[in-house]
């Protein structure tokens, strides 16, 4: 439910908040989404559980395509995102009432997937960070290609390339098709 709460919370916000810089938000900016802990975030030690940070990663994905415009050209295309593999690493908790933000951006594209980096940030400390491999899926079946999701943005506005570590990441988490 609190789930459900944030994500309303999260439209109202965009409706409200000024365009960054006079313009629309472009899928390639950072997107910075600010949230509160709540007493539903918190595991049995007081601080964030580990499950809540991956619900809040997917609402700052979300922030990010729907400030950008970007959500509304997936739904004309009967298109949608998901995650196909994401590793987060924890450096400090967050506790009952603090405020931070999430801070979302695009890493690169290759032919298989969109990769983002997400970042956790408390007072300019980093709380957590995690990379997220995504594809995107036809409502009909089957996958988009890279470059009808480039094409659907408009094309790219910096060099999207993926940086060698992430490839290294995403081949080793890489689950074979025949693995039982």
């Amino acid at each position: 439910m609190n789930l459900y709460f944030r994500l309303l919370l999260l439209q109202l916000r965009i409706r409200l908040r000024p365009r960054v810089a006079g313009r629309r938000t472009s899928l390639w900016d950072e997107v910075r989404t600010p949230f509160r802990v709540v007493p539903t975030d918190l595991d049995p030690l007081r601080h964030v559980n580990n499950g809540k940070y991956l619900s809040m990663l997917d609402l700052g994905r979300l922030d990010l395509m729907l400030r950008s415009g970007y959500w509304a050209a997936l739904s004309e295309h009967g298109w949608y995102p998901v995650v196909s593999a994401q590793t987060i690493t924890y450096k400090r908790s967050l506790t009952l009432g603090q405020r931070f933000e999430l801070r979302t951006h695009v890493l690169g594209v290759d032919d298989r997937a969109v990769y983002l980096e997400q970042t956790f940030v408390r007072r300019g400390a980093v709380m957590a960070r995690a990379v997220v491999q995504a594809r995107f899926l036809r409502r009909s079946g089957g996958t988009v290609s890279t470059a009808e999701l480039l094409e659907a943005a408009g094309g790219a506005d910096r060099d999207l390339t993926v940086p060698d570590w992430v490839h290294d990441w995403a081949n080793a988490t890489r689950i074979s098709s025949s693995a039982a």
